[in-house]
């Protein structure tokens, strides 16, 4: 009997081109479907499709992503979790199985998104977190950055911060919360929102850290905000610095 599942995953995309599935490259989606698929197959049933709550960048990591797929088959919640954990590499774990209802669906249902953005500043090397934050030139000002976070906080156009400039869908999201927190040689953006268009994370911090940095003053955010011209913003943070935490629904 067909049943609609929930999945909760985490995974190191140090290696990966991406969540989205693609043509002759590994990517999160691919791995997934097709460890899913040898599943099902073994009991003869229909090719699977997995739906992610949202698609990472090439690079980006996931404590917590969420997925749907609806699976024909015989095995317990704890077989499907094991069978996948048996068969993905080391990189990628599954971390809940859970059967939901029909309707679920894990992008169209989400309401909230946590990212989390880990920056390292400092004299030596983050030896052991290298793939995980990005290693800034020197130390940005966090007290300005935390100003110019306030002007974006709340429901903009935030077309700005969207790295598809072919872009045909409203680009009008709600961040709720941006958090800068310091912790001896790191500094963590956390940002909470309805949703985030594509490179909408990585290019907020890219802006944020060029006013940590002196090169845009905390108002000037007020106004590349209000110009919905990327080539006003800062800079697209680089990929391996962003994880996303948590999907609320």
């Amino acid at each position: 009997m067909k049943q609609n599942y929930k999945l909760v995953i985490s995974y190191d995309g140090t290696r990966y081109h991406g969540w989205e599935k693609k043509s002759g490259v590994d990517t999160i989606q691919g791995k997934l479907e097709s460890v899913l698929n040898r599943m099902v197959n073994a009991e003869g049933n229909e090719e699977v499709n997995l739906i992610g709550a949202g698609r990472t960048d090439a690079g980006v990591h996931a404590r917590a992503m969420t997925a749907s797929v609806v699976l024909d088959t015989q095995l317990s919640e704890a077989q499907i979790q094991s069978y996948l954990n048996s068969y993905l590499p080391e990189d990628i774990s599954v971390g809940e199985v859970k059967a939901c209802s029909e309707r679920f669906h894990a992008r169209y249902n989400a309401i909230g998104k946590t990212y989390r953005y880990t920056c390292w500043y400092g004299s030596s090397k983050p030896v052991f977190d290298r793939k995980y934050v990005t290693v800034l030139d020197k130390e940005p000002d966090v007290a300005k950055m935390r100003r110019a976070a306030q002007y974006l906080v709340g429901e903009h156009d935030f077309k700005s911060f969207c790295g598809n400039n072919k872009m045909k869908k409203s680009t009008v999201r709600c961040v709720d919360t941006i958090n800068i927190e310091e912790s001896g040689n790191y500094i963590r953006f956390y940002f909470h929102g309805n949703g985030f268009l594509q490179n909408m994370v990585r290019i907020l911090t890219g802006t944020l850290l060029e006013v940590g940095y002196g090169n845009i003053t905390p108002e000037g955010v007020k106004d590349i905000l209000e110009a919905c011209d990327r080539s006003k913003a800062g800079p697209t943070a680089r990929p391996e610095g962003l994880c996303m935490m948590k999907v609320d629904y």
